[in-house]
């Protein structure tokens, strides 16, 4: 059934406020039942995989305070994490510093956010997705730039993604202790440079990135 695509990035002609469900609901009305948004985490630090969810919400569930990851505190996205967990369909996928660095890091992030669709428990008709790169996906899809501050959909896997991503991270620095890794979760930090120097990658480093191979 060949289904008329609406025009979504003219919903968001206003200023950006809270994330929403106009473009789901515009897909909704064109005829898709079950929409996914797809989101990654994790794209610039130096240690760690990239981290990718897919989240579809369920309308008659509705979860309040959706929003960018990066705009929430630990607490709220914890408990916005849990929320998620029990209310929507979930994918998770990520990519390893390995992957990331034989695909580089565009190519492995979209990789994880297709395996993260693929691995939703009930499989999306459509896919909305943040920023202006599209995955191979089996689902017709559209782009959002800023999609995590539009579409609640995608602001639900920006969340999960963040969240499964830091609590990766604090596992690996009690592994990989002298790093800093739980504080700062692989980025660029002075801190993490200057354990770098001191203490060299440790096997989750991504040791295509400037800084780490420098350091090898």
């Amino acid at each position: 059934m060949d289904l008329f695509l609406p025009d979504l990035a003219a919903l968001f002609d206003a200023p950006l406020r809270r994330p929403d469900m106009r473009a789901e609901d515009a897909l909704q009305k064109a005829g898709y039942r079950r929409i996914a948004g797809t989101d990654e985490a994790g794209r610039g630090p130096l240690c760690g995989p990239v981290v990718a969810a897919a989240v579809v919400l369920d309308p008659a569930r509705p979860i309040d305070g959706l929003a960018d990851s990066k705009m929430l505190s630990e607490g709220d996205r914890d408990a916005l994490f849990t929320l998620i967990a029990e209310r929507a369909d979930v994918g998770i996928a990520l990519s390893s510093p390995r992957r990331i660095d034989a695909m580089n890091i565009l190519q492995a992030s979209l990789d994880a956010m297709a395996r993260a669709v693929a691995a939703l428990p009930h499989a999306a008709d459509f896919v909305l997705i943040d920023g202006n790169r599209t995955p191979q996906l089996a689902q017709p899809s559209a782009t959002l730039v800023k999609g995590d501050q539009r579409s609640a959909s995608i602001a639900a896997a920006s969340i999960v993604a963040k969240v499964v991503r830091d609590r990766l991270m604090i596992r690996l620095d009690a592994a990989f202790p002298g790093y800093g890794l739980a504080g700062h979760k692989g980025y660029p930090t002075a801190a993490h440079r200057a354990a770098l120097a001191r203490l060299g990658p440790t096997p989750h480093h991504r040791t295509s990135f400037k800084g780490v191979c420098s350091s090898s």
